[in-house]
């Protein structure tokens, strides 16, 4: 669970810290991965290609 603490009363502070920690820790893809069923075999495809575009931009740099 993701915590922030808010000093001084500067609500505007935490929340942008709240939204970047939330961000970073990969909420929000999750909930967009689960918000429909995929079946196992489009499941794998997208698995698939996500890595081939990661072992691009690793070896790009």
């Amino acid at each position: 669970m993701t915590k922030v603490v808010v000093q001084n009363g500067d609500i505007n502070t935490a929340l942008r810290k709240f939204k970047v920690k939330v961000a970073r820790s990969g909420v929000l893809s999750e909930v967009k991965k689960r918000k429909f069923h995929v079946k196992p075999g489009v499941e794998r495809r997208i698995k698939k290609e996500e890595g081939i575009k990661n072992s691009h931009k690793r070896n790009h740099n």
